[in-house]
């Protein structure tokens, strides 16, 4: 890849949502999924020219993205949000009754 705007029309455009489709449903919790995840992600930014021997988080601060991981957590927050104001149309005692068993876990 030859620059910063290439990677974001691919990786934004064709990879990344593969990655993060229903991400809510489906969210990894074990390390080793998580970081199967994350090295699609810390080998693509490589590509761009003159990363290469960056670290991941200067690639990622200097591409203006962040890791899956935070992306992740950003969706799980809108997705409580949602459920909260009634936008989903997921009831609220259901909800809190699922947060109970998942904290017992």
């Amino acid at each position: 890849m030859n620059d910063e705007e290439d990677f974001h029309l691919l990786f934004n455009g064709y990879v990344r949502p593969h990655m993060e489709y229903c991400v809510q449903v489906w969210s990894p919790y074990l390390k080793n999924d998580i970081e199967c995840l994350e090295k699609v992600q810390r080998r693509a930014t490589k590509l761009v020219k003159g990363l290469k021997n960056k670290s991941y988080p200067q690639r990622l601060t200097l591409l203006y993205t962040t890791s899956l991981a935070k992306r992740r957590t950003r969706g799980d927050l809108i997705q409580v949000f949602h459920i909260l104001n009634g936008i989903d149309g997921v009831e609220k005692e259901h909800f809190s009754n699922w947060m109970m068993v998942a904290a017992t876990v």
